[in-house]
């Protein structure tokens, strides 16, 4: 049984030793993911499809040295592209020169797709006319192909390395999905909310077939985040900015009145990367969005 002492936070959250792989980990919540992590002492390989972002991200964000006893590291390796099998193949071999064992990886790496024009018409042909010539199928290939296909294969070539951790780490992964993915209105994003949808479910499966390898698979469903995707654009410091009138025009109600803070992200990957009597569920962080439209 627990003594008081072990509740502290410093015991529940420690993540010394752990080895960690954070795709899309330069900008976005892929970085939040990033920064906690490491802040709590990972070792944290990130990854994407621009060498320069990767290397921005740890000059600026590193743990700051003066936390020696407690920080992690932040370690850019690829550039990869998620949607290449032979660069994830690459990929895990260059961290098994290097590692042992993967405790996590989180695949935050994710597109956008085509979006729509309000389907807000009484006129079945007129629908289907702004729709039909809005975007085009390989707009939708595409978005299935990085937001769903590419996080079967990441998932699956890590693995081998998961399955190798410490078992007290209770190696897991964690899949970036969305809210827009468990909702029944398509936000004008009929591609999106479909391929994230089908990321939830896809992390439900793994979760399930998975789990005999001792790993665990969970998801984050993320309301409104600012991010490089959801913004257009990032700073100097790989950071984006949203305002929160962006928030309250979004056609609902957002209870919180605002969009997610980095922090409230970043506790919600290391709480999934700690406790380790979570598995297959899907943890919405939405400021309470799915409370107010049909899910």
């Amino acid at each position: 049984m627990a003594e008081t002492t072990h509740f502290h936070v410093e015991h529940l959250f420690s993540l010394k030793d752990y080895v960690c792989l954070v795709t899309g980990g330069g900008t976005g919540i892929g970085l939040m993911a990033t920064q906690a992590l490491s802040a709590n002492g990972a070792k944290v390989y990130i990854t994407g499809r621009r060498k320069e972002v990767l290397d921005k991200a740890r000059e600026i964000h590193h743990p700051d040295k003066q936390e020696a006893d407690i920080r992690g590291e932040i370690i850019p390796i690829g550039p990869t592209d998620v949607r290449s099998k032979d660069d994830l193949q690459k990929l895990m071999k260059e961290i098994e020169s290097k590692e042992r064992y993967l405790s996590l990886v989180v695949a935050a790496a994710g597109v956008p797709g085509p979006k729509e024009p309000a389907p807000d018409t009484n006129d079945a042909r007129e629908l289907k006319d702004k729709l039909w010539d809005s975007e085009e199928p390989e707009q939708w290939n595409e978005t299935f192909n990085v937001d769903v296909t590419s996080v079967y294969f990441t998932t699956l070539a890590a693995m081998p390395l998961l399955q190798a951790a410490p078992k007290d780490h209770y190696p897991s992964a964690i899949i970036i999905s969305s809210m827009s993915g468990m909702m029944r209105n398509s936000q004008s994003h009929f591609a999106y909310n479909a391929a994230k949808a089908a990321t939830a479910h896809l992390s439900k499966m793994m979760s399930s077939e998975f789990s005999r390898f001792g790993v665990r698979i969970n998801s984050i469903a993320p309301g409104y985040f600012p991010s490089e995707m959801t913004m257009k654009q990032s700073d100097e410091r790989n950071k984006a900015d949203m305002p929160d009138e962006k928030v309250k025009d979004k056609g609902h109600k957002t209870p919180a009145e605002r969009s997610g803070r980095d922090e409230e992200m970043g506790m919600a990957v290391i709480f999934l990367t700690k406790c380790a009597y979570v598995n297959g569920q899907i943890l919405a962080v939405d400021g309470g969005v799915l409370n107010e439209v049909a899910s």
